[in-house]
């Protein structure tokens, strides 16, 4: 007969205090992302009245309308979708590139070459060295500043190099080495197909990272048409900032209409991560303990 366990007053109190916290994490969560969706559908008076709190107040797609008919902002959106496909797949392609032979113990003067991958995690160049190095291969004002300098970050390397090193065993080599395989067949026959946890983390973190790109792109971007949308908001909210001789009234619509756009922004610029993330979630969780804790 089985008998239920009896939880003790001291367990459910910790269980009781445990739920809560969730529930307050929880809720500082999800209202930033109810508030910020319920304003961009919400009246521009009544956003910057300060009405809306929690629900849409006189309901209007004012936001929306106006950014799908801004050339400049759908320009914008362009670019940075551009930005995270092709930067994301560079970035994952030379870390893998990178990572496997690290992985591998035959790999002469892995040891050295990895001190000085992470000697450059704790160390960088500065700023004024990087833009001057960017500037010397005539990269500035082009979409390959964007793509090329911050193509490989450290940490994901190392993420890499411990999946590889525990999930792809030094037996399979051996035996493909036996059977004939080149070292190009058998990345793209054994590894590629064995990684998808770890390429998963991988597209994940750097299409999160390239897709939020600011600094970079204020940097090297010179001509409008190149800005992705984090710098086609940034002008916009300056513009409708600044204060110059026009109507009082115009002024104030303007306002409001700046930061009703802000919010439509940030509404549509989360969509492709939060598109992407249901998809590659499974794989995430399970390459980032792999890739983290074994190696």
């Amino acid at each position: 007969m089985n008998r239920k366990i009896r939880e003790s007053a001291g367990d459910r109190t910790l269980m009781f205090v445990i739920y809560a916290i969730l529930t307050l994490v929880l809720i500082a969560v999800i209202y930033p992302l109810i508030y910020i969706l319920s304003s961009s559908i919400s009246s521009p008076a009544a956003v910057t009245s300060g009405k809306v709190w929690l629900w849409p107040v006189d309901i209007s797609f004012k936001g929306f309308k106006t950014l799908f008919e801004t050339p400049t902002i759908m320009r914008g959106y362009g670019n940075s979708l551009f930005y995270t496909a092709a930067g994301t797949f560079i970035s994952v392609a030379l870390t893998v590139m990178l990572a496997y032979p690290l992985s591998r113990k035959t790999f002469f003067g892995r040891s050295p070459i990895m001190m000085i991958i992470t000697f450059t995690m704790i160390f960088s160049g500065g700023l004024i060295p990087t833009y001057m190095v960017v500037k010397s291969l005539h990269l500035i004002d082009t979409r390959w500043a964007l793509l090329i300098p911050n193509a490989i970050w450290v940490w994901q390397v190392i993420i890499a190099r411990s999946f590889f090193q525990s999930s792809i065993p030094d037996e399979l080599i051996e035996a493909s080495e036996i059977d004939g395989c080149s070292d190009l067949r058998f990345m793209g026959s054994v590894v590629i197909p064995l990684s998808k946890p770890i390429l998963a983390v991988l597209v994940l973190m750097y299409a999160v990272g390239q897709w939020n790109a600011y600094f970079d792109a204020l940097i090297y971007l010179k001509t409008a048409k190149l800005f992705p949308l984090q710098l086609v908001l940034r002008s916009i909210i300056i513009q409708n900032n600044s204060t110059g001789i026009m109507d009082a009234m115009k002024q104030v619509e303007r306002q409001q209409l700046a930061e009703l756009l802000k919010y439509a922004l940030i509404v549509v610029a989360t969509l492709p991560i939060l598109i992407i993330y249901p998809f590659v979630q499974r794989f995430f969780v399970q390459g980032m303990l792999v890739g983290s804790v074994k190696g």
